[in-house]
């Protein structure tokens, strides 16, 4: 607010909206309707609607029309964002959720887009959580602190120029985000049509003809793995155990094809560990029990630093350590999850499992070892390039959302308009400036005051 421009003049938010307003419409006219799930997070998201009588909705629901600016003020919708410049609502009008705030600019000459920006920047999401009150996991933003919130007012042609830049560079950051987020979906692809190269010897064919090996082995995994351990379903403490302490590892641990020791409990008692089932640098893990899109996916353990053992729902699968890597590639190729999800049993999608007997009957492709090795070699490689470029992904992605809050920043410090107030100053002076706006808004909100009624006097 200190470095703003002079021209800008300083208020509260009550001072230029109203809040929580309500419509005046028909009981039979139709109506906007948004629940809190239909509210967007992202800048330039957009605000969906079901349709539904005005009189079915008016009373028990917070009101809003078109030009409006909804945000929610619980949490955890409020940090995620939750907020949407209200437009193209059936009859211009709308309900939604009573977690809704809703700021209606008082004239015509308050830019609604500055209001919305407002509403998302860094300073107004902080110090709205740092604001709630309440109970933990229902805290809500106090309508006092959403009325004295500064704003630095700029002049209303300004308003409007702040408005046409934010909506194009933002709508360039709203692009770029959504294109490097389709790029882990190409690499997901990418990945698997390696593991499909693999498991076909597509990826090994021209090394293949160089070579004198003879053809693959059809086999199962009984042929491969020595024995299956399973560990116990015991009574935690749900965190991870601390440096002295044991624990059991959740499903989660062996789910997103690398072991994630965090994802484990603690046991109450150390000598509930069995030794025997201790997880060691090398394990094969898989999930006996999942979704049916994550049952069977495998892990090989390459660090430990928790003492921990397999729970009931992970199984570890002793076999050769040259066969490790292959089975792995196998498991999570489409070949192999399709094998897996057509022997697991259960009456629920969200919940299925395999028995070891089921597991073991699987088939296998088996080259022979010198080809095994050149294609382990090969997916790793590949693999490697994946990562990399998702990691390269994610770091941009970062920047990207961290640009958002940059290009609010500059526009609330006048940076983006800078050039703009030196080639237009009359528009930001006298009738024109943000205090001449102020003084007609707070006319208009006196005039439309309804005078105090006055008791006659009464003679004796």
């Amino acid at each position: 607010m200190n470095h703003t421009p002079e021209s800008w003049a300083r208020c509260s938010l009550v001072d230029v909206v109203v809040l929580n307003p309500k419509n005046d419409a028909s009981a039979d006219q139709v109506a906007g309707f948004v629940p809190m799930a239909l509210a967007p997070t992202d800048y330039h998201g957009i605000l969906q609607h079901e349709e539904k009588l005005w009189g079915k909705i008016k009373k028990s629901y917070t009101n809003f029309a078109d030009g409006d600016i909804i945000f929610a003020k619980v949490t955890p919708c409020f940090e995620n964002g939750k907020a949407a410049i209200v437009r193209d609502m059936p009859g211009g009008i709308g309900a939604g959720s009573s977690e809704f705030y809703v700021l209606r600019p008082t004239s015509k000459e308050i830019s609604p887009t500055l209001i919305f920006a407002t509403i998302k920047s860094q300073s107004f999401m902080q110090q709205g959580a740092e604001s709630m009150t309440g109970a933990v996991g229902l805290r809500r933003v106090p309508r006092a602190f959403v009325e004295a919130f500064p704003v630095a007012l700029p002049p209303a042609a300004e308003q409007k120029a702040i408005a046409d830049k934010l909506d194009t560079l933002l709508a360039q950051v709203e692009n770029t985000k959504a294109r490097l987020e389709r790029i882990p979906q190409i690499l997901k692809r990418f990945r698997q049509s390696v593991l499909a190269a693999a498991m076909s010897g597509r990826l090994t064919e021209e090394w293949r003809s160089m070579s004198e090996l003879t053809g693959w082995a059809n086999i199962s995994l009984r042929n491969l793995v020595q024995n299956i351990e399973a560990g116990k379903n015991l009574k935690c403490i749900e965190t991870p155990p601390g440096e002295n302490e044991f624990g059991i590892i959740k499903i989660s641990a062996v789910t997103w094809g690398t072991y994630d020791e965090e994802q484990s409990k603690t046991l109450p008692e150390k000598n509930l560990f069995l030794e025997s089932r201790r997880i060691k640098v090398g394990d094969f893990l898989i999930s006996r029990a999942n979704t049916i899109d994550l049952l069977g996916n495998p892990v090989i353990v390459q660090k430990v630093t928790k003492n921990l053992m397999l729970s009931d729902k992970v199984l570890r699968l002793n076999m050769d350590d040259e066969d490790k890597a292959w089975v792995n590639i196998f498991l999570r190729s489409m070949t192999g999850r399709k094998e897996i999800q057509d022997r697991s049993t259960g009456n629920q999608m969200s919940m299925r499992n395999i028995g070891q007997k089921a597991l073991l009957e699987i088939p296998i492709p088996k080259p022979l070892y010198e080809e095994q090795t050149e294609i382990v070699r090969r997916v790793d490689q590949l693999f490697a390039h994946a990562d990399r470029i998702e990691q390269q992904v994610n770091n941009a992605l970062g920047r990207v959302n961290n640009l958002t809050q940059s290009i609010l920043a500059k526009a609330f410090r006048g940076e983006l308009t800078e050039q703009w107030r030196k080639d237009n100053p009359e528009l930001i002076s006298g009738d024109n400036s943000a205090e001449a706006l102020l003084e007609r808004i707070k006319a208009e909100k006196a005039a439309s005051k309804p005078a105090k009624k006055t008791r006659k006097q009464t003679t004796a």
